[in-house]
């Protein structure tokens, strides 16, 4: 994990003072990094049946398609408001700063499907748990949330209890 950490960019004050952005960017440029990590990801769901990869976008758009393919499940874009061309199921939650709102295709999940939710990064969690919510709104079942990143002293697992959580890179503080 360490050689992962690696190729993530620090970059202090974005986007604004006082935050330190993890760019992952310099990880996909780098083909073993970015093999690496589907891989990881994948091997951690592989005992799971999964019927349907979610990735919130925007950056979640870049690892669950490809750990669709290795899971032999179907990919699926969560997308903010207004981006989806049929009928959407939504769901608005909060964030620090406001309210966002994620939609997904009504038919995209169907009752029973097998869940798996992907995103880059896990901070206050807000956005993962509005992402279950919707899944569950269609009737899917929700088998683990993964992402790459985990900035652990914004606790964003404790809003996720009750859910597996796999993250591979994890940020104290």
């Amino acid at each position: 994990m360490e050689k992962l950490k690696r190729l993530i960019r620090e970059i202090p004050d974005f986007p604004k003072p006082g935050i330190l952005f993890y760019d992952i960017t310099t990880l996909l440029k780098d083909p073993e990094g970015f093999r690496t990590t589907v891989d990881l990801l994948s091997e951690a769901f592989a005992g799971e049946r999964v019927d349907r990869v979610v990735g919130i976008e925007a950056r979640g758009f870049i690892f669950a398609p490809a750990l669709a393919y290795k899971l032999g499940a179907g990919f699926i874009p969560m997308r903010k408001s207004n981006k989806l061309p049929a009928p959407t199921e939504s769901v608005t939650y909060t964030l620090e700063y406001g309210t966002d709102r994620l939609e997904i295709h009504k038919d995209a999940i169907e009752p029973g499907h097998r869940v798996l939710i992907i995103d880059d990064l896990l901070a206050t969690g807000g956005t993962a748990k509005a992402a279950i919510e919707l899944v569950e709104k269609l009737g899917g079942q929700v088998v683990g949330v993964g992402f790459v990143i985990e900035l652990e002293f914004l606790k964003g697992r404790d809003r996720l209890a009750g859910y597996r959580v796999v993250s591979l890179l994890k940020y104290p503080s």
